[in-house]
């Protein structure tokens, strides 16, 4: 495990192990791979609760950027750029901690790298982790997101599982919301995730990550907000089946299928989403 984190692309990078325990990657069954510290928080719940207090099942976080270059006011006004980064990088692990993740891996990746096209090193940092867990479901950020560090996250990783034999790769792959919600997919293909068992822990997670908080951005009541929202407004027909509900798309068939165009898979289900609202539209006028 120790030879793994010196492996990585980056001098910075952590593999932290909450337990200690000697196979923490090969237990895996869920794993998030998020671009910043908290984004596994706050797009991946769904797995940390699947896994949370399972001794069968376990999820592994990967962070991908080094947590350079975010926002600060307050008390972290005057913190430099290196002393964020190891803030960023404590409260990530102080998340590992609670929310009993198998093992917590920061890549420490500037997002100018992981941008690149023509730069390898996220991926092949990915390909060393996913041969070594081999999880069956995998959690990342949807390829319609507006922050351009976190689609470049989530193409590395497809470019990634696209290298290991198809007998490796998770049997699911979900896109998840972060910068951009999929309140607008058709309710059919939406990947509906409910949050609602352990409320007070998604709260304690999202409050660890004073360092953004603080730092003029409310992500923990903007995430909560988005989350009541959707199990609230999926459906106008029934009360509500859940009080706290996150959409995933399903990204499964990139990695089933290398030949299949991520940028037409993403815009088929924007198309849908064009014809539906001409359809209701024309129906009136």
């Amino acid at each position: 495990m120790n030879d793994l984190s010196q492996q990585f692309s980056q001098k910075g990078s952590d593999l932290y192990i909450p337990d200690a325990h000697n196979e923490a990657l090969p237990r895996t069954t869920h794993l998030g791979v998020g671009a910043h510290q908290d984004d596994l928080e706050f797009m991946a719940m769904h797995g940390i609760l699947e896994c949370y207090e399972n001794a069968n099942q376990w999820f592994g976080g990967v962070t991908c950027t080094n947590g350079a270059g975010s926002a600060r006011t307050g008390e972290f006004a005057n913190v430099t750029d290196e002393q964020m980064q190891e803030i960023r990088a404590e409260e990530q692990r102080a998340a590992a901690r609670l929310g009993q993740f198998g093992f917590m891996a920061q890549l420490h990746l500037p997002s100018a790298n992981i941008k690149d096209p023509n730069n390898n090193d996220l991926e092949n940092d990915l390909i060393k982790i996913l041969t070594e867990a081999q999880p069956e479901i995998v959690y990342t950020h949807n390829l319609a997101d507006k922050h351009s560090t976190h689609i470049a996250v989530a193409s590395s990783l497809i470019k990634a599982l696209r290298q290991l034999p198809q007998a490796q790769r998770p049997k699911q792959l979900i896109g998840c919301e972060v910068w951009r919600d999929l309140d607008w997919m058709p309710d059919d293909k939406k990947i509906v995730m409910d949050l609602s068992s352990r409320p007070e822990l998604a709260t304690q997670l999202n409050g660890l990550f004073v360092s953004q908080i603080s730092g003029g951005k409310r992500y923990d009541l903007a995430v909560e907000g988005r989350r009541r929202a959707n199990a609230t407004f999926f459906d106008s027909h029934s009360v509500d089946q859940s009080q706290s509900v996150a959409f995933g798309i399903d990204l499964t068939p990139l990695i089933n299928d290398d030949t299949l165009s991520p940028e037409a898979y993403i815009l088929s289900f924007i198309t849908e989403f064009q014809q539906n609202v001409q359809k209701e539209v024309s129906k009136f006028f």
